[in-house]
C-alpha cells in the first residue's frame, strides 16, 4: 500500500493505493458538523428554560453591558448621555418656571436663580456649560437660589456617576484582547505522526505581533460524548490532554511559531482509537492559550 496526495479543488486528500491496481480509492465526503466552539472563541450554546433570565443580566449591568455588540453600546452611550442632558436642563427650567425668572429675564433690578436663563434652550445651554466645565461666563448661578445650589451639587454627583460607568464600560470594551486572536495563528490541521519514537498529535501555534506575551500557556480539552458504567449519558464531557503540564512544555516563549505536542499514551483518550475510529469519532479538541499582552496589560 501507498499513500499519494490527490487535489480536490484548493484542498488536499491523502488517498491510499494498492500495489497491484493504478486507481485511486474513491475519498469519502466528510459531513461539516456545527462546531461547539468556532475558531474564533464564539461558543455555539444557547441556554434555555431559564428563570428570571433578564434579571440576572440586569444585575451585573456592567459586564451585560461590556459584552454588548459595539453598535448597542454606543446607542446606550448616546442615549444616556442625551436623556440625563435633558432631565436635568428640564430641572433648571423648572426652578426658573417657578420663581418666575423667566418673565423677568431683562430686568436690571431682578437677580434670578441663573443669569441669562430665560428659556429652555437657555438652561440647556447652561447645563452643558458647567456639566463641560466649559464655563462661558454668560450664564452663571446666583447666591439668592439655594434650591439651585443643591440642584448644582445633584448634577455634579450624577455626571461623575454617568462618566465613570459608561466611559469605563467603553475603556473595557475597547481594551478586551478579542481583535489580539487575530494575529495569532494556529494551524489548520492538526496531524498524528512518530516523534521521538512516540506517537503524537501535532499542531503549531504563532505570533504575528512582534510584541510577547507575557506568562503564555496553553491547554487542551478533547469534548467528546460518553456514557458512564451507570448508564449516565454525558453530552459534553470535558477530559484534559496533557501538552506538557508535567514537563513545563505548556509554558510558551511565543516569539516563534511552536509545535504542541500531546503523546498518545495509555493516559491520552486516543490510546484505545484506530485509524479507522479516529476517521469516523465524534469529537472536538478545544485549545485554549491564556497571556497577557505586553503593550496592553490585559
Amino acid at each position: 500500500m501507498s499513500a499519494l496526495r490527490k487535489k480536490f479543488g484548493d484542498d488536499y486528500q491523502v488517498v491510499t493505493t494498492s500495489s497491484s491496481g493504478s486507481g485511486f480509492n474513491q475519498p469519502v465526503p466528510k459531513k461539516k458538523r456545527q462546531r461547539f466552539v468556532d475558531k474564533n472563541g464564539r461558543c455555539n450554546v444557547q441556554h434555555g428554560n431559564l428563570g428570571s433570565e433578564t434579571s440576572r443580566y440586569l444585575s451585573d449591568l456592567f459586564t451585560t453591558l461590556v459584552d454588548l455588540k459595539w453598535r448597542w453600546n454606543l446607542f446606550i452611550f448616546v442615549l444616556t448621555y442625551t436623556v440625563a442632558w435633558l432631565f436635568m436642563a428640564s430641572m433648571w427650567w423648572v426652578i426658573a418656571y417657578i420663581r418666575g425668572d423667566l418673565n423677568k429675564a431683562h430686568d436690571d433690578n431682578y437677580t434670578p436663580c441663573v443669569a441669562n436663563v430665560y428659556n429652555f434652550p437657555s438652561a440647556f445651554l447652561f447645563f452643558i456649560e458647567t456639566e463641560a466645565t466649559i464655563g462661558y461666563g454668560y450664564r452663571y448661578i446666583t447666591d439668592k437660589c439655594p434650591e439651585g445650589i443643591i440642584l448644582f451639587l445633584f448634577q455634579s454627583i450624577l455626571g461623575s456617576i454617568v462618566d465613570a460607568f459608561l466611559i469605563g464600560c467603553m475603556f473595557i470594551k475597547m481594551s478586551q484582547p478579542k481583535k489580539r486572536a487575530e494575529t495569532l495563528m494556529f494551524s489548520e490541521h492538526a496531524v498524528i505522526s512518530m516523534r521521538d519514537g512516540k506517537l503524537t498529535l501535532m499542531f503549531r501555534v504563532g505570533n504575528l505581533r512582534n510584541s510577547h506575551m507575557v506568562s503564555a500557556q496553553i491547554r487542551c480539552k478533547l469534548l467528546k460524548s460518553r456514557q458512564t458504567p451507570e448508564g449516565e449519558f454525558l453530552p459534553l464531557d470535558q477530559l484534559e490532554l496533557d501538552v506538557g503540564f508535567s514537563t513545563g512544555a505548556d509554558q510558551l516563549f511565543l516569539v516563534s511559531p511552536l509545535t504542541i505536542c500531546h503523546v498518545i499514551d495509555a493516559k491520552s483518550p486516543f490510546y484505545d482509537l484506530s485509524q479507522r475510529s479516529m476517521q469516523t469519532e465524534q469529537f472536538e479538541i478545544v485549545v485554549i492559550l491564556e497571556g497577557i499582552v505586553e503593550t496592553t496589560g490585559k
